[in-house]
Order: C-alpha cells, then sequence, then structure tokens
C-alpha cells in the first residue's frame, strides 16, 4: 500500500498504460483521479477498476481543461501527490520534409506543451506534500531515430529534457520529477492512427507484439503493466533518490542490431574475425 491516502493523477487514463496505472495506483490506496477524453473509456473503468477511481474527462490539448482537473482534484482531497503524465498519440506521421506545420503543432501540444502545463498547473497543489513525485512518459524514440515518425521522436526528446529541467526547477519544493520510456508496448498507440477497419487493428496490434518480440533479447510483447510497475517505483519513497531521472523499459530493444545480441546472427565484428582467420589460413596454405 506504498499509496494509501495519496492523491494521483493519471492523463490518458483510459486504456493502455494509463489503465493499468490507475489500477495499480488504486489498488495500493490511492484515490485516483483518471482523466480522458475518451468519456465512455473513461467511466467504464472508474466502475470497473478496484479503490477509489474517479474520472474527470479532460483534453491535455487544452491548458484550461488541464487546470481544471488539477484544481478539481485538490478541491476533492487537500492537495496532489504524484502525477503521472501519460496521455498521448502517435501524432504526425509525415517526415520532416513533408509535414505541415499545423501538424508538427497538434503533435507538439499533445506530446510535450500537455506535460509541461500538466506539471505547471500541478505543482500549486503539490508543494508541501511529502513524498511527492511527477512521473513523465518519453520514449525509446527520444533517443535515435528509427523508432517513430520523426515529430513524436523529437517531441519525446523534449520530454526527458524537460524532466530534467524540472526536477531542478522542483527541487526547492521537494518535489521530484523522472521519466519512463517505454519501447514497443502492446497498446493501441500504433493502431490508433491506422487507417484500417477496426476489427482489423486487434490483429495489427497481435503483429506489432510479435515484430518487437523478435526485435529485442526479451523475447515478448512489451505490456502495459510493465510500464505501471516502472510508474509506481519512481512515484513512490522507494525511488525517494531519483530525481531527474530516466528509466528505459524496453526489453532491451536499444541495446543495439540483433547481432549484438543473438549468437544466431553474425555481426561486423564476427565477420571481420572470420575474414581474418581465413586470411591467415590462405598465407599458411601459400
Amino acid at each position: 500500500m506504498r499509496f494509501l491516502d495519496k492523491t494521483v493523477i493519471v492523463t490518458g487514463a483510459a486504456s493502455g498504460i494509463g489503465a493499468a496505472a490507475t489500477a495499480l495506483f488504486a489498488g495500493e490506496g490511492a484515490t485516483v483521479f483518471a482523466s480522458d477524453i475518451d468519456v465512455a473509456g473513461g467511466e467504464k473503468l472508474a466502475r470497473e477498476t478496484p479503490g477509489d477511481v474517479r474520472f474527470v474527462e479532460c483534453d491535455v490539448c487544452d491548458p484550461a481543461a488541464i487546470k481544471a482537473l488539477m484544481d478539481h482534484a485538490a478541491q476533492e482531497t487537500g492537495g496532489i501527490d504524484t502525477l503521472f503524465n501519460n496521455a498521448g498519440a502517435g501524432g504526425a506521421r509525415e517526415s520532416i520534409a513533408e509535414i505541415e506545420p499545423e501538424a508538427w503543432d497538434r503533435t507538439m501540444d499533445l506530446l510535450l506543451r500537455s506535460v509541461a502545463m500538466g506539471i505547471r498547473y500541478a505543482v500549486p497543489h503539490m508543494k508541501g506534500r511529502k513524498g511527492a513525485s511527477i512521473v513523465n512518459v518519453s520514449s525509446v524514440a527520444a533517443v535515435g531515430p528509427g523508432y517513430s515518425p520523426t515529430t513524436y521522436a523529437v517531441a519525446k526528446a523534449g520530454v526527458l529534457h524537460l524532466t530534467k529541467c524540472a526536477a531542478t526547477d522542483l527541487a526547492q519544493f521537494a518535489i521530484r520529477v523522472n521519466a519512463v520510456q517505454p519501447g514497443f508496448i502492446n497498446t493501441n498507440i500504433f493502431t490508433a492512427t491506422m487507417d484500417i477497419p477496426d476489427a482489423a487493428k486487434e490483429q495489427a496490434k497481435a503483429m506489432i507484439a510479435q515484430m518487437s518480440s523478435n526485435a529485442q533479447p526479451v523475447a515478448r510483447g512489451g505490456q502495459s503493466d510493465d510500464i505501471a510497475q516502472a510508474v509506481a517505483f519512481l512515484a513512490s519513497e522507494q525511488a525517494g533518490f531519483m530525481t531527474g531521472a530516466s528509466m528505459v523499459v524496453d526489453g532491451g530493444i536499444t541495446l543495439g542490431p540483433r547481432h549484438s545480441w543473438d549468437p544466431e546472427e553474425a555481426g561486423a565484428f564476427e565477420a571481420l574475425m572470420a575474414l581474418e582467420e581465413q586470411v591467415k589460413a590462405a598465407q599458411q596454405n601459400a
């Protein structure tokens, strides 16, 4: 019961990582204000999740709505102990050579500005709360290209740096700020923007899970609870000596290309060694 009598805000709570985190926080004693633009999904979550879960509709692209969410939670419970900035989507898929300013701005508003404003409007209600903590969702896409569309990657890199800057700004109030960097997690984030029938999206999710399990040392698809567990740790007093840090939870996908961890895949170094042996053998036979 790490969060007994704590007030927790979870954005993007209606599904995926947000729903898993909501269930975990509530199961450990927190009052959870679960917010989302998906009203039906959010109300279902609040109704079916054991514990004290209260759904609040919130569009994180609207700063006024974010402020209203934070003020509402604080008014009902007296303050905010943990903020989990989780809301997001895949965003614009165009390359930098094709993207339009409006699509760029929409993605940045959703993935980066929402995190900044979540922090901004939660902090007044977190000051003086013992163990106050903020956890932001970044991504493995923040560390290099190839994991996501360009705009998403840039926004998530911004979340990482924002986490560090916010940690320094808020140290004076004893508020810790950390980030989690998921790898390929089997949620709706990848299929939501696909131009395919809804009936085909579950099949697409299964294909994505299989693809990711083949691309990383941990040979299974990532699950929402894998990230929720990391978030709960960062939010808890178990991580009380951590701030401005990021936790990579990616099945090892960022360790390197397949040949670096799969003995059946020959990498450049192994190929070079084999070539050296071939040259030596040729010299000996000459």
